[in-house]
């Protein structure tokens, strides 16, 4: 069943939400008028009155000027506080929030690190922990935000997630040995749902080397939606051509890849040299 997270009544997302409804309602327009003038979807316009989708920067200017000043509410304000609440930047929540959990099917390749989807407490805990200026505090909500986005993979009908690795992240010390071998012991139970299936690609991949992305199908013909790592900041689009570019680059480096059974068997061997 899946797990929807509370939302707290007087966070600015809420805020957002009931303000537009608000504001929407008293000037007698429909969703889809107000879609129309965001350049989204009626479904899209929903999910902001619900507060279940990030507004985007545009969102919110388009809407000061649709409402205007005299309405007494500046969406442009409210989207500035929703980007400076924790648990990650803005685009990568619109990921999170919004295309992970309605993919119908999640492809994935990492070069350098188990992907964020597979990761445990402990293993992410490290990662953030080395970021430059780091706390505590935001290591923490980090930490949340990160196992939060997993429980999709619990739900009744979790997405099909296609994972492709580097040979090199089964033997890229993160943490000290406990961790890795806690890491490789949770791909190794993971993998047993039908819904998940992880292939280990040959470290001689260089179409790999370009960096790390997810690839999200999503149902009732809404386009195909990737995500690009970065150092700064990931890149989430559905533009067709970039699409098409990230499409064929996975179907390159799964040509690297080793088959499922072979790939377990390369997990179980860095296993047991964690010791």
């Amino acid at each position: 069943m899946e797990v929807v997270p509370a939302l707290v009544p007087a966070s600015p997302r809420v805020r957002f939400g009931v303000e537009l409804r608000r504001l929407r309602e008293g000037a007698q327009l429909s969703q889809a008028a107000v879609a129309s003038r965001l350049g989204c979807t009626q479904t899209q316009v929903s999910r902001l009155e619900k507060a279940v989708r990030s507004p985007s920067k545009s969102d919110a200017d388009r809407l000061d000027r649709l409402f205007g000043a005299e309405s007494g509410v500046s969406f442009v304000r409210l989207y500035e506080r929703i980007t400076a609440q924790p648990g990650g930047p803005v685009w990568f929540r619109s990921w999170a929030e919004e295309i992970e959990p309605t993919a119908r099917v999640l492809r994935s390749w990492d070069p350098l690190l188990i992907p964020g989807l597979l990761q445990t407490e402990a293993y992410a805990r490290h990662l953030f922990s080395l970021e430059p200026r780091a706390t505590a505090e935001v290591v923490q909500n980090q930490v949340g935000a990160r196992m939060r986005r997993q429980r999709i993979l619990d739900r009744d009908s979790p997405p099909l997630v296609l994972v492709l690795v580097d040979a090199g992240v089964l033997h890229r010390k993160v943490g000290d040995a406990k961790v890795m071998r806690e890491q490789l012991d949770c791909l190794l139970k993971i993998v047993e749902r039908p819904a998940v299936s992880i292939q280990v690609v040959d470290p001689d991949c260089l179409p790999g080397l370009a960096g790390a992305f997810m690839i999200a199908e999503l149902p009732d013909g809404n386009p195909v939606t990737v995500h690009a790592d970065s150092p700064a900041q990931g890149h989430v689009t559905a533009d067709c051509e970039l699409v098409t570019l990230i499409q064929e680059r996975y179907e390159a480096i799964r040509l690297w890849a080793y088959p499922e059974r072979a790939s377990l068997k390369m997990i179980e061997k860095a296993r047991r040299e964690w010791t």
